[in-house]
């Protein structure tokens, strides 16, 4: 997995999750995720959009073949003129499905490639494949089945550039979505600063300090849970 987390920057995030978790019953997990979808839909719909939209834009553009300019200058009889205007529309319609194919061809090639296909994929897709995976890792990693259901995933897909926060029900019940905000802003603006463990450290301490006021840690009745360290996953 290519990752801009090096082993000392994992091992401050963990030992920033050590921190908070100690001061609150509620337990922080995190995740980053090389990607979130490998959005294998966006090659085949930009293709597909090439190859119908581009005969029309042709003609928009002025290209046209008139079958009057065919056989301008040439004396012809009404019935040779059907037939010639019969296989010059068969010729063009077949030159246009051919050129449809080649197209959509290219476009799909072009497209595939990962950077241009990540580069294509609308915002929106990308935000509710991230949601979704956030979801997945939120029950595969057990953050529903914490004793007092304090469980707060913070997950990271690279590729996308976004990050999702979720709060199990015994949280979420207590603590306003809007709360996480300033969390979330530490968390992007680390990433994009390049600062990955400095955004993960800040947004930890961050999640620690409204789970401490909500939720404070029992004095010797605090099992840690989950695990600390950061999961990293490889590309989908």
């Amino acid at each position: 997995m290519t990752t801009p987390f090096t082993p000392s920057d994992l091992a401050a995030i963990e030992a920033a999750v050590r921190e908070a978790e100690a001061r609150t019953s509620g337990e922080i997990y995190c995740v980053v995720a090389e990607d979130s979808a490998d959005y294998g839909e966006t090659p085949l719909a930009w293709a597909a959009g090439v190859a119908l939209l581009a005969p029309a834009l042709l003609l928009l553009g002025g290209v046209r073949i008139q079958i009057s300019d065919l056989f301008a200058g040439q004396q012809w009889t009404a019935e040779q003129l059907s037939q010639a205007a019969e296989t010059a529309a068969r010729a063009a319609l077949i030159e246009a499905i051919v050129l449809q194919g080649v197209l959509f061809a290219l476009t799909f090639l072009i497209v595939s490639i990962r950077g241009v296909r990540l580069a294509l994929t609308p915002r929106g897709l990308k935000r509710e494949r991230v949601r979704r995976r956030a979801g997945e890792q939120f029950l595969a990693k057990n953050l529903h089945a914490t004793r007092e259901r304090t469980g707060v995933l913070i997950y990271v897909s690279l590729a996308e550039h976004m990050a999702e926060l979720i709060a199990d029900e015994g949280i979420h019940a207590q603590v306003e979505p809007g709360v996480w905000d300033k969390a979330m802003a530490a968390l992007t603006e680390g990433l994009k600063r390049r600062q990955p463990a400095a955004g993960f450290a800040a947004a930890v301490g961050l999640c620690g300090d409204v789970l401490a006021e909500r939720f404070p840690a029992t004095p010797g009745d605090n099992p840690n849970e989950l695990p600390d360290p950061v999961i990293l996953l490889p590309r989908t």
